[in-house]
């Protein structure tokens, strides 16, 4: 007579290679999130601009720290706003 195995509670049913299983919940950010995109989308927009005669290294540099803290304080408002109310 065989018998399942009982299921075990909040963990999956594939195996993990030796690695212990962490809760859907707590998965921290993989290098190339989303973030790390924008960046990158960020600096090629503004490397093409340095192809104009009147934009430099100067105003590259500029507009790298103005758009990207722009993007920055978005997604830190943007975040805050899901926080749950304790």
């Amino acid at each position: 007579m065989s018998t399942t195995p009982p299921e075990q509670p909040g963990g999956s049913t594939r195996p993990t290679m030796g690695m212990p299983s962490i809760p859907s919940g707590a998965r921290m950010p993989i290098p190339g999130n989303a973030e790390f995109a924008a960046l990158v989308a960020l600096e090629i927009f503004l490397a093409i601009l340095l192809l104009d005669d009147q934009w430099n290294a100067n105003d590259w540099a500029f507009g790298t720290v103005i758009l990207g803290a722009a993007y920055l304080l978005s997604r830190g408002i943007a975040k805050a706003s899901r926080v749950l109310e304790q």
